[in-house]
């Protein structure tokens, strides 16, 4: 849809090698998936490429997509996780012919029909650029995207410019002449979220001393944007779910029920099927906001924007500079060996600060040559680096501990001198139970 204000865009079609699965043991035998797709998610919930009946498959088990001769398989947080020739598979590349093993279940990975996939012709979506294929295909599904009212779910780590592409989904929609409206589930105190949300009446709560609009009426008619939904309490997730269904709510001390017509787009870093598996997330409410689901790359999987990038951030600065000028051949070739843990966001501040000072820029060694492994930096704002952080330290120290306990997860608690029911809920997190 090209909406008052936008300019038609053309979509060409991308070439792709795509796969096929076929169930070869268990209580959904002979069931197969031969269509013409790259990317796949294998599950016994609603909304999976392929569901299945088997109770010993979760409900969100695994996905799987193409990359080049091979399959990329990533175990989405699973019980009892996906095993080939006898070895447990996090995430790995696969040759077709591979079996893998899902509980009971034996599900062979084929290859499929040459295909192809919608790709934007161009390098510009409005506010968007990407010349890297990955991004081209996801700016094709922005823009048809864009044409529907439904809701939109962006999965990508911090920094990838998510925020950027709700705009841009409002601005391209019949809705762009009305408000965007954003709230960071992640950045407000727990007891405050319902308040953000839908607003509270005077004397609701201590400090309560006017009555306050929530997001869900200051975006009347527009688009709500929820950023980091997946740091939502859970307490909250019921009432979220209730408001978008109904369309109705009642502000926080409220007896009046408000009727809104809002069009949410969500966001997040977390992989919410895992979430879902660990009972962290509602399944309704993630079939609520995921309706279309919008996978955001990695600055590091697109490093054929780089360029095209720091040209975008040039000219925002008022610069008339060329990419050349500020990064001559050897910082260019920096800039790519850079594992970017801030992606887009820390390479506008990087381009920035170069214009800014006319300094070189300088990245500390382990974080290029260690694939991220360093301690980031004030590149990044502080919530996001203490999150980068502490996601590190889990993924070495919990597998570690464990270790030491002999997979006891009670053991592990007393050594590690926490409370068992919270450990439980990183070791799913982690997906290592």
């Amino acid at each position: 849809m090209t909406t008052e204000g936008t300019q038609p865009v053309t979509v060409v079609g991308l070439p792709m090698r795509t796969l096929s699965l076929q169930v070869t043991q268990g209580p959904d035998q002979g069931k197969a998936l031969r269509d013409e797709v790259d990317t796949v998610s294998v599950g016994t919930a609603d909304g999976n490429t392929l569901q299945l009946t088997d109770p010993t498959v979760s409900r969100f088990h695994l996905e799987l997509s193409r990359r080049g001769p091979l399959v990329l398989v990533r175990d989405v947080g699973s019980t009892n996780g996906v095993v080939i020739n006898g070895v447990t598979l996090r995430e790995g590349a696969v040759p077709p012919g591979a079996v893998l093993q899902l509980g009971t279940t034996s599900l062979t990975v084929g290859e499929g029909k040459n295909g192809s996939v919608p790709m934007l012709e161009h390098e510009t979506l409005g506010s968007l650029k990407g010349r890297a294929p990955v991004m081209r295909t996801l700016l094709a599904r922005v823009e048809k995207a864009a044409g529907s009212d439904t809701g939109v779910l962006l999965i990508g780590e911090s920094g990838t410019g998510k925020e950027v592409i709700a705009r841009e989904l409002h601005q391209r929609s019949a809705r762009a002449k009305h408000p965007f409206v954003t709230v960071d589930c992640g950045s407000l105190a727990p007891g405050l979220v319902a308040s953000e949300l839908f607003g509270h009446e005077k004397g609701a709560f201590t400090g309560a001393d006017r009555r306050h609009q929530g997001a869900f009426e200051r975006a009347n008619k527009g688009t709500l944007f929820l950023d980091e939904i997946g740091e939502l309490p859970q307490a909250l997730q019921a009432m979220l779910l209730g408001a978008l269904e109904r369309r109705r709510f009642r502000r926080v001390g409220g007896t009046e029920e408000l009727s809104v017509d809002v069009r949410v787009v969500a966001a997040t870093h977390r992989d919410l099927k895992a979430e879902v598996n660990a009972g962290h997330f509602r399944l309704d409410l993630y079939y609520r906001l995921a309706v279309v689901r919008l996978e955001v790359p990695a600055l590091r999987q697109r490093l054929d924007d780089l360029e095209l990038l720091v040209q975008h951030f040039l000219n925002e600065a008022g610069s008339e500079r060329a990419v050349a000028s500020l990064f001559p051949p050897d910082d260019l070739a920096a800039l790519r060996a850079h594992h970017w843990p801030g992606n887009v966001r820390e390479l506008r501040n990087l381009v920035e600060s170069t214009l800014a000072m006319g300094e070189r820029p300088t990245f500390d060694a382990p974080l290029a040559q260690a694939g991220g492994d360093a301690t980031p930096g004030p590149e990044l704002p502080y919530k996001d680096a203490r999150g980068l952080v502490l996601e590190r330290f889990e993924k070495h120290y919990l597998p570690k501990l464990l270790e030491v306990s002999r997979g006891n997860v009670s053991a592990a608690a007393r050594h590690a001198k926490m409370d068992r029911s919270h450990l439980i809920e990183l070791l799913a997190r982690h997906g290592l139970k």
